[in-house]
């Protein structure tokens, strides 16, 4: 079963929580906290996102490798220009989703098309 979202003019964090309460398959009537669920998310049009304030210029993302003085930060346009506009957008929908055991099995459920 298939959700379709279209992103284009959509702010990003609006976009991110509907797709996860749509993984999370609370959208549905069968909701269940314990299962992962058979929802695909497709977002489609990720390129004419919009986003709000600054972010281009001032949003860092930060990640630390475990060791002492080991993190890492890279600005929103660098993250954009190496890996594309899909990964802010799987960033902001894996930021919503509950931390357990399912987070990995829905997020291999969200397709997301530029």
């Amino acid at each position: 079963m298939d959700y379709i979202i279209d992103a284009k003019n959509k702010k990003l964090g609006r976009l991110a929580s509907e797709a996860a309460t749509a993984l999370q398959g609370k959208n549905q009537s069968v909701y269940e906290k314990n299962k992962a669920g058979d929802i695909r998310v497709i977002v489609k049009n990720a390129k004419l996102i919009e986003l709000s304030g600054k972010k281009e210029d001032k949003k860092y993302y930060f990640r630390h490798s475990g060791f002492l003085g080991g993190i890492k930060k890279i600005l929103f346009k660098d993250l954009v220009a190496k890996k594309g506009i899909s990964e802010i957008i799987r960033k902001a929908v894996i930021g919503m989703l509950p931390d357990n055991k399912l987070r990995n099995v829905r997020i291999k459920k969200l397709i997301i098309e530029e």
